[in-house]
């Protein structure tokens, strides 16, 4: 339905986290993902190519840009089969973690745990403290992992700070939770258990000690 060279021409002003680099991440773990799952692979493959085409767009003051990815979705396949581009768009529209709709068919469910397996384990963290940086986001808050937790989870919002730490705390400790299918559970423990034990290390060396 489209091809990598196709699809890589239309990241050109993607930010380090969501480049096409992450396209391809997220493509990879989706055609392994799908393989397991039994999943139509060509549809899929297409989803992912184009599941973060409007990031740009949103980033500069646009609308969602799943949404808005499934609407340039239709356009850029125009021509193929109308039943699998509602299928490709439907995916990428839900496909998004911090909003709906929930993905209904197993490529979208997939294209889902693709995009969120590319947010944890060891890339995850990358992609984290690739994002503080080029916000000027502190490298850890003034506090212990445990008192931001309590504090995120009285509602202290703690003047707008907004750190790697923050986003472990708020999104990527919760990914593995919301995976769909069984081979993206499986990669999601073994990931989201490096994740702890990364942020326990770091937050043993921001305090001095060490892991002895």
């Amino acid at each position: 339905m489209i091809t990598i060279e196709e699809a890589r021409q239309l990241y050109q002003a993607a930010d380090p986290a969501h480049d096409f680099a992450h396209v391809l991440r997220v493509l990879r773990l989706a055609e392994r993902i799908g393989a397991a799952e039994g999943a139509d692979l060509e549809m899929l493959r297409a989803a992912a190519l184009l599941h973060d085409v409007a990031r740009a767009e949103e980033r500069a003051g646009g609308p969602c840009h799943a949404h808005a990815g499934a609407e340039r979705a239709r356009e850029i396949l125009r021509g193929a089969d109308p039943a699998r581009i509602d299928a490709v768009a439907e995916a990428i529209a839900s496909h998004r973690f911090r909003s709906g709709p929930a993905p209904a068919s197993l490529e979208a469910r997939i294209l889902s745990d693709a995009d969120r397996l590319d947010a944890m384990g060891a890339i995850g963290i990358a992609r984290a403290y690739a994002t503080a940086g080029t916000l000027g986001q502190a490298l850890w808050p003034e506090m212990s992992i445990r008192e931001l937790a309590s504090a995120l989870e009285e509602g202290n919002n703690l003047a707008g700070e907004h750190t790697p730490v923050h986003e472990w705390l708020l999104k990527l400790s919760r990914l593995q939770a919301t995976l769909y299918t069984a081979t993206a559970q499986r990669i999601g423990r073994e990931r989201h258990a490096f994740m702890e034990m990364f942020f326990r290390r770091l937050e043993q060396e921001v305090m001095g000690a060490d892991g002895g």
